[in-house]
């Protein structure tokens, strides 16, 4: 999720390749059950308990590699797809890895560029991802939905939640507003009054992204349950990376 403005560098002229696919649209019912056994409320993560179970993660996450999403899927399919398989692979990352303390110590020692969101260890029929890949070329790139931020989780603390339920086409707007709401008014992450606001620092790595129609201040305040004023001072918190377990 960070060093947006250097991967927005390496990133230009970067293509994914054409799928060749005719897999039919998949529900994530399964992916729900396995957050809802492993996941509280406050989206903390039981990943000791789940790596002992990862038989049933594993089986779910055999279904995102035989199904790739093509044009026969809608729009929604899609998305809840890609951001249903961040989640669900970054939580294979971690307990792959387990025990650590933070997903950064899964990086390599070039900093910015051999991270734990550039190993490629996604394979979904025939065709290989890093995490950057789903969000940056994919998610972000083809649906420029800023909600997106507040849906995928990079496994640490100052992240937005890890939902106990997966995403699902049918309800797909509605969960992605519910989530923008749940992050915004997370007074752990983000501290609002009307003078004031010391926000997360996603705010800042994706300012373009909650920009593009309106400023800042009126992005969050289309959720927010306080309004901020127009000339409010912003500043960004530090962001706590490590792990929500």
């Amino acid at each position: 999720m960070k060093f947006v403005a250097f991967f927005s560098i390496i990133l230009i002229g970067c293509s994914l390749p054409k799928v060749n696919s005719k897999s039919q649209p998949i529900r994530h019912e399964a992916l729900t059950s396995i957050l809802q056994k492993h996941v509280n409320l406050d989206g903390r993560v039981n990943y000791a308990q789940l790596q002992q179970d990862s038989l049933a993660l594993n089986s779910y996450l055999a279904l995102l590699e035989s199904h790739h999403p093509n044009g026969s899927w809608s729009s929604d399919e899609q998305k809840a797809y890609w951001i249903n398989a961040y989640n669900a692979f970054t939580l294979r990352l971690i307990i792959r890895n387990y025990p650590v303390k933070s997903i950064k110590e899964l990086g390599g020692a070039i900093y910015k560029v051999n991270t734990p969101w550039d190993i490629r260890f996604i394979y979904i029929e025939g065709y290989d991802y890093d995490l950057n890949n789903i969000e940056h070329d994919i998610l972000r790139k083809q649906w420029n939905d800023p909600r997106i931020h507040f849906a995928i989780n990079c496994a640490s603390i100052s992240c937005p939640i890890l939902s106990n339920k997966a995403y699902e086409a049918k309800t797909l707007d509605e969960q992605l507003d519910d989530a923008a709401r749940l992050f915004i008014n997370d007074t752990d992450r983000n501290r609002i009054a009307p003078n004031e606001a010391s926000l997360s620092k996603i705010f800042k790595w994706f300012n373009g992204d909650f920009t593009k129609e309106q400023s800042l201040i009126a992005f969050i305040n289309r959720y927010s349950n306080l309004r901020i004023e127009d000339k409010a001072t912003i500043t960004f918190l530090d962001y706590d990376w490590g792990l929500n377990e």
